[in-house]
């Protein structure tokens, strides 16, 4: 998973900011394990050797900024140079448009097709969807039903094999702001496909050409964007099952290089988890600083009365923690929502709960005291308390021991957290190009 490179990438720069100071060995040391975890991620071997020589060339050699100690300096030179492996970040248009959507089997083109309904949905603009895959069986019929999920209105001609005449009886018929083409796919890239491709966008004159690309197929994500763009010019690759694949800097890395554009990343299975690429944001949350402004974005995007401090909060008591995932649960995928809060190592099992499980958390939660909800020690010394809280929620005492241990894990997480916090907060100035204070690491 993506989220695995993040944690190795962590442990690995962790080695650097927990020693008293850093020489030129040090620097080496950390190069050759960058080396390893992105070779492990499957990163291209040779942009790894590549990258690696110019941290190791600008962490040694270039003059760094006065306020910053070498350690800090070589921090934001990672930082810099993992945003530039992983691609230019991406501003979709806001506008009247026609898109082109391709991209091969199992790629999950269909689903993203209306995923990205619903993105420019938030933005104020009325959405089409366009049935044109008339290679795959009941296609159709499935981008039928997501479009009256997210709301949009839905064009095809059942029955018709020529995927060039459903487009164009489409735009006859279409008002709306967005309309969004789905093609057909294939098992792999062939003259077919390209002749088809071809005929839809003559018709379409589509504006924007996304093709649609599983991060589980790592590094041949490149050649995939340099054949699919021989056939339509590419505005940008859509990258699905980031949130699954381990595989994920392999495909961003080798988009960037073939001189692709990342323009969105899926990052769940739900309608609302797609994302408009931004490298800056995405390498901050992969060395787990804050980002805060994205955060408030998804906010925005679910209610505008949802209190921010409430999921921002140093204070962490179960009734705090059930703020948080109230929230989080509303914003996609809760891994990525803590990602976004600069905590990305919460143990799993305490972020992907069932829906069923947490409406037992919450159960549980409502019978507590008051006192109980701000200091979870006093049920964990206290067996009549489990037994009052299980009786009282519907759930066994073993159930409400299982939730204190793994909420004893998240506490101990988040304390050994927030001893760096110190050096989060210079990190994420560093990041963002300010200048900062001379004062030791924690």
């Amino acid at each position: 998973m993506i989220a695995d490179l993040g944690k190795k990438l962590r442990q690995t720069l962790a080695k650097l900011t927990n020693r008293p100071f850093v020489d030129e060995d040090d620097v080496k040391a950390l190069v050759k394990d960058l080396q390893r975890v992105l070779i492990s991620s499957d990163v291209n071997v040779k942009l790894v050797l590549s990258l690696s020589k110019r941290i190791q060339e600008r962490a040694l050699k270039v003059e760094k900024m006065e306020a910053l100690s070498l350690k800090e300096h070589v921090l934001k030179v990672v930082y810099e140079e993992l945003v530039e492996l992983m691609g230019k970040s991406y501003t979709p248009r806001l506008d009247k448009h026609r898109i082109l959507v391709s991209g091969l089997y199992g790629s999950g083109k269909t689903t993203t097709c209306a995923k990205l309904a619903h993105f420019y949905k938030t933005k104020g603009l009325s959405t089409a969807l366009v049935a044109a895959d008339t290679d795959r069986p009941a296609a159709q019929e499935q981008l039928e039903q997501l479009a009256q999920q997210v709301g949009s209105a839905f064009y095809t001609i059942k029955g018709e094999k020529d995927a060039a005449k459903i487009v164009k009886d489409a735009l006859k018929k279409s008002k709306e702001e967005v309309v969004i083409v789905d093609s057909a796919g294939r098992n792999a890239f062939d003259g077919h496909l390209v002749e088809e491709l071809r005929g839809i966008a003559k018709v379409l004159e589509p504006d924007e050409n996304y093709l649609v690309i599983s991060a589980d197929i790592g590094q041949v994500a490149g050649k995939q964007a340099t054949e699919f763009n021989s056939a339509v010019p590419l505005s940008g690759v859509i990258a699905t099952k980031m949130d699954g694949s381990g595989k994920g800097g392999g495909v961003l890395s080798s988009v960037a290089a073939s001189e692709a554009k990342i323009a969105f990343i899926g990052i769940g299975e739900k309608i609302g988890d797609l994302e408009t690429y931004n490298s800056e944001r995405f390498v901050g949350r992969l060395l787990g600083v804050p980002d805060i402004e994205g955060l408030m974005e998804k906010v925005k995007e679910i209610s505008e009365g949802t209190d921010l401090k409430k999921i921002e909060t140093d204070e962490l008591t179960i009734e705090t923690f059930y703020e948080q995932l109230k929230a989080a649960k509303k914003m996609g995928p809760l891994g990525n929502v803590f990602s976004m809060l600069g905590a990305a190592d919460i143990p799993k099992e305490m972020v992907q709960q069932s829906e069923e499980k947490l409406k037992k958390f919450e159960a549980m939660i409502n019978s507590m005291a008051k006192a109980e909800k701000k200091d979870a020690s006093l049920l964990r010394k206290n067996a009549n308390r489990i037994a009052r809280v299980a009786k009282g929620s519907g759930c066994s005492e073993k159930e409400v021991r299982e939730f204190l241990s793994q909420f004893e894990k998240m506490e101990k997480m988040m304390n050994k957290f927030k001893k760096d916090r110190g050096f989060r907060k210079k990190l994420e100035k560093m990041l963002k190009g300010g200048s900062l204070p001379d004062m030791k690491m924690v």
